[in-house]
Formats: C-alpha cells, sequence, structure tokens
C-alpha cells in the first residue's frame, strides 16, 4: 500500500510541475508579444541582430531590417527576444594587455628547446653528427 501512495504522490507532482511550466511560458510568449512592435530591436533564433518593421500575422511572417536598407522577411518563430538598447548581450572580453603573462614551458625554463623548435647547431653538434655519419 506504502508504494501505490508514493506513486500517486510522484505523479501529482509531474503533472503539476507541467502545470506551472505551460502557464509560465504562455507567460513569456504573451509578454513577448506585446513587445514585438514595429520599431523594436529584435535577435532572431539564429543569432542576427535587427529591427523589426513589420509583422504579418495572416502569413506568419516578420520583416526585419538587418542593415540600413537590406530587409529579410523571416518566419515570426524565428523572433526569439527583444533586445534593451541600455543591457548589453555582448560580454566584454580582456585585452592581451589584461591578462597576466602565460607560464613558458618546462622545457624552456631548463634551456631546452622546446617539441618542434629549430635550434641553431653549434660546432659541438657538428662533430657528434659527422662522427655518426663515420660509424
Amino acid at each position: 500500500m506504502g508504494q501505490e501512495v508514493i506513486l500517486i504522490v510522484i505523479v501529482v507532482a509531474f503533472a503539476a510541475f507541467m502545470f506551472y511550466n505551460s502557464r509560465k511560458r504562455k507567460k513569456q510568449q504573451g509578454e513577448l508579444a506585446t513587445k514585438m512592435v514595429p520599431g523594436a530591436k529584435v535577435m532572431l533564433s539564429f543569432g542576427l541582430y535587427g529591427t523589426l518593421l513589420s509583422v504579418d500575422d495572416e502569413k506568419v511572417t516578420a520583416d526585419v531590417e538587418i542593415a540600413p536598407g537590406t530587409v529579410v522577411t523571416v518566419h515570426r518563430q524565428t523572433l526569439s527576444r527583444v533586445v534593451d538598447d541600455t543591457a548589453s548581450d555582448i560580454t566584454t572580453t580582456a585585452t592581451p594587455e589584461d591578462e597576466p603573462a602565460a607560464p613558458k614551458p618546462v622545457a624552456e625554463l631548463n634551456g631546452e628547446p622546446i617539441y618542434g623548435e629549430r635550434v641553431e647547431s653549434t660546432d659541438a653538434d657538428t662533430d657528434a653528427a659527422k662522427r655518426k655519419t663515420e660509424d
């Protein structure tokens, strides 16, 4: 009897979770639809930014200006979000001057050549090479 109760509780919790998520998603879609007005800066689902010119509900398309004079017609579902002008979606990256110097490889610290690095030969090296060819 204890197992049936646990199973029923799990099913009820799962159904409540699904109901809550569907309400939340509908609310977000409604907010997004109110923000999707001509002139709004939008980001398409494939990462392209532009200005929304018009939305045709009958054909389920939207006209987006991605550059001055360049207008593309996309499916309305590709409009993923409205971009706020004050907030930046781009994360700042550190410049090379801001980053600390990378640690040198151990071989370089020991005075040994790094794998693949060309080294100038000295007289001792040429003597050893001659001895190898004579043997």
